[in-house]
This record gives structure tokens, sequence and C-alpha cells, in this order.
């Protein structure tokens, strides 16, 4: 039933770029509108027949409906794409709805700066929806289900929200508002610096959404302004950042940004990473500090974040300039935003409790506690963090290897299959890089890249659940 009324949901916004392409005169509004009918009629067809009215979900119903939601929307969002003027095979088209309804924003599209309006803005929406999709998701869902130490933010959503919103749906609600203001925010500032209306759209969409799709091949490097660059920056920053706190303060707790230690850690991370690379850039590289400020700013924040916009070939910018992105790509934003990677919250927690064990190792007898903000790590949640990292690990290393096995070298299969679980958008080295993209791949690391971005998603363990025999017995 859910699936049901997501599909239809998602078929109702096929209207807005099969509008666009109408207006303009661009006859691929007629493949919007046919994919629009067919994704609707089997979202309406998946609702009537399931409907029930009970909707309580027992957590391996929401494991399954969460799992086969973020299958199901890229399948039907990718009929557009595989149908237009693009002559996108199948695979290339899931391949680039996946990369948009996951906000990696690794593309296949060559000469997106001729491609028809309609598929610019669907991209550009897929990756909107996205975005508020795993904010509600995090918030809700995952905590519910124990995914990777989430569980750790049922407890922290009690305590600080739901005595004000009692009802799910009003924070649901607020949060929507939030993120639609946001966009318009930056919508706003991107056109009065200097986009047209239809490129300040298109990208507040996906900066917010920390996604990172363009509508240009040079990306947000095309404009070669100052002030678009610092605009994204900031956006970037901002759909990084917990929205529950933004909610906290505008009812009236203006602190809560600030009080809040995954925000404080990560400002602690971009700004340490900023800093190291304008000094490699000014010391090493002869780079002038306000070159070095302005590009290190944008793209050590589009990185971290997991957008993926680029304004210069970062991997080209030395020996130590590469690595150091590599490490960046893992990190992600605060739990609770539109960003990916392993996330800040876990860094703490695996940072507490190892400060623990070695106090631990010094005083044999002594009784030691890990906090997170100001508040007992219960050993549940450690247990949880510990085997998100492993299995992060190790899948990263299964796809890597996956990747080198289809014969991709060895900086396109590492970065790539870090740019998938991560859902950072572009890798390292020429193939794959900010100046290029992933349309030279086969169709096999295609498909290996894809089911890597829904791990990374869904954050690894809602979906390998599904794989587990005794998930499936009783």
């Amino acid at each position: 039933m859910v699936n049901g009324i997501l599909l239809m949901t998602l078929a109702a916004a096929m209207a807005l770029p099969a509008a666009v392409d109408l207006a303009v005169g661009n006859p691929d509004w007629r493949v919007f509108a046919a994919a629009s009918g067919l994704t609707f009629f089997t979202g309406a067809m998946l609702a009537l027949t399931n409907w029930v009215k009970s909707r309580n979900f027992s957590i391996r119903q929401a494991f399954v409906m969460t799992t086969s939601t973020w299958c199901l929307l890229p399948a039907f969002a990718a009929l557009p794409m595989a149908f237009s003027d693009l002559n996108l095979s199948y695979t290339d088209a899931f391949f680039e709805a996946m990369s948009g309804i996951s906000t990696t924003g690794s593309t296949v599209i060559v000469g997106l700066d001729f491609a028809p309006p309609g598929i610019l803005i669907w991209r550009s929406l897929l990756q909107w929806l996205g975005g508020i999709g795993i904010i509600v998701m995090a918030v809700s869902v995952l905590p519910m289900l124990q995914v990777g130490g989430m569980q750790l933010f049922r407890m922290e959503f009690a305590e600080r929200v739901e005595k004000a919103l009692p009802r799910a749906a009003q924070i649901g609600a607020w949060i929507t508002i939030i993120y639609l203001l946001l966009t318009l925010i930056c919508a706003v500032l991107y056109w009065t610096a200097g986009m047209t209306g239809f490129d300040a759209i298109n990208h507040a969409m996906t900066t917010v959404a920390t996604g990172g799709f363009s509508t240009y091949d040079s990306s947000v490097g095309l404009f070669g302004s100052a002030s678009i660059e610092w605009i994204s920056t900031v956006f970037m920053i901002l759909g990084s950042l917990p929205f529950l706190l933004y909610l906290q303060v505008l009812r009236g707790s203006p602190n809560a940004l600030f009080n809040d230690s995954q925000v404080r850690w990560f400002f602690g991370f971009l700004g340490s990473a900023t800093i190291i690379m304008i000094v490699y850039l000014v010391m090493e590289r002869d780079w002038t500090i306000t070159d070095a400020i302005r590009f290190t700013s944008f793209n050590v924040t589009s990185v971290m974040t997991g957008t993926g916009y680029a304004t210069q070939d970062f991997s080209a910018w030395g020996a130590f300039a590469a690595p150091m992105f590599f490490v960046l790509m893992f990190i992600g934003g605060c739990a609770g935003s539109t960003t990916c990677g392993i996330k800040v919250f876990r860094f703490q927690v695996l940072y507490a409790s190892a400060r623990v064990q070695m106090k631990r190792l010094l005083s044999p007898n002594g009784v030691f506690i890990a906090y997170y903000n100001r508040k007992p790590i219960p050993d549940s949640v450690e247990t949880s963090v510990m085997n998100f990292f492993f299995l992060f690990v190790a899948i990263y290393a299964l796809l890597a290897c996956g990747l080198g096995l289809m014969g991709l070298d060895f900086i396109t299969a590492t970065s790539g299959a870090a740019t998938a679980i991560a859902n950072v958008g572009p890798g390292l080295g020429e193939v794959i890089g900010p100046a290029g993209n992933f349309s030279s791949l086969p169709d096999g690391a295609k498909w290996l890249l894809s089911f890597g971005m829904l791990l990374g998603r869904l954050e690894l363990f809602t979906v390998l659940i599904l794989l587990a025999p005794g998930f499936w017995r009783g």
C-alpha cells in the first residue's frame, strides 16, 4: 500500500517536467505523460489491492517496505530518461535515477548543456524528493529499526521534539516546510547572484538536498562566480545539519544548533580539512590565499557533505589532495540531514568508546562510561556502531574488488566504490573524477554501483537484513 501511494506521488511529480517540455515545445513531454500514466496505474493497483485499515507495521514489514520503496521508485523514475531523446539504455537510466533519488550525484549523461529542460528538472526533482525522503526516514524509520546506532536518536527525538509536537505527522510537516523554505531562499539567492531562473531552481533543489546534479557538464564551475560558490557552500552546510534542530530553533531554542555536539564535531571536521588544504595549496602549490580559500571551501564542503558539485578537478591539485578528498568522501554530515556517508555521530561514538577502552587499560579496576551529548551511550548503540563500521569497510572492499574484476583501473575502482557507498557523486581520476562521468563504465559496473548507492543510502543493515535466511523464517 505504501509503495503504491509513493508511486502515485512520483507519477504526480512527473507532471512538472512534462509541463516544462510542453512549454518549450520539446516532444519529450509525451514521454513524461506516458510514464506518469503507467506509474500512476501501477501505484493505484498496488494501493487498492493491498489496502488495509490497520497501518501498524511489524519490524520485518518495515524493513521490506523501506528497501522495496527505494528500489521501486528509481525503477519507475528511470522510464522517462530511458525513452527520451537522450537515447539512454535502461541500465543508464536506472543508474541516473538511483543516483538522483539516493542524492549521490553520479551521472552517465554526456552533454547536459544541451539536454532537454524536462530531463534536467526531473533529475533535480528526484534529488530534492530523495533529500526530504531520507530526512523523514532518518527521523521516523531508522531509529525504530535500530540501524547502525540510529536508535540513539530515538531517545533524543523523544526528549527534544515529541513534547512540543506529539504527532509524527506534524513533525514531518514542519520538516517539509523548513526544507521547502531553504530551497526557495537558496533559489532566490542564486538568481540574484546571476543564475537564470531555471538554473537557480535546479541548483537550489540539488544544493539543499546535497545531491549535486547540475544543468551543465562543468557543474557550478561553469558560472565562474565566487558569490554563487559561497551561496552554494552555505546551503550545502545547512543541508548537512539535523533538521530537527531547525525545528527546535523555530520553536524558541535559538542555541539548539550550537549546543549539539554532533554539529560542533561536523564543523570541526569541515574546518580542519579546509584549513589543512588551504595551507597545502598556498605553501606547496603556490596558490594565492584568496583562490585557496574560495576553491578549497567550496570543494571540501561539496565532497565531505556528499553533494558532489565541482568547480575544479581537485584530483589534479597534487599528491596530497587526492587522498585527502578520498578520506573526506566517507565522513558525511549529521544524522537527520540530507547527507550520506558514515555520519559524524558514529565517529563520536567510536571515539568515546575507544577513549573509555584506553582508560580501562590504564586502570583495570576503574569504572568508565562513554558519553554522547553529555549522556551515557547504551551498549546496544556502541555495538551497532561497531558493526556498522565493520560492514561499511567490508562492503566497500567487496565493491572495489567487484569493479576491479570488471576491468576498471585501481583509482576508478576504489574511488567508484567509495563514491557509491558514501553517496558522494564524482570519484577520482580521469574516468569518473570531477572532469569525467560514469558513462564509459560497463553495464555490470553500473548495476553494482547502483546497488552500492542503495546500500549507502539505507545505512547498509536495512538492505542486508533481507539477505539473511533467518529474516524470512517464522
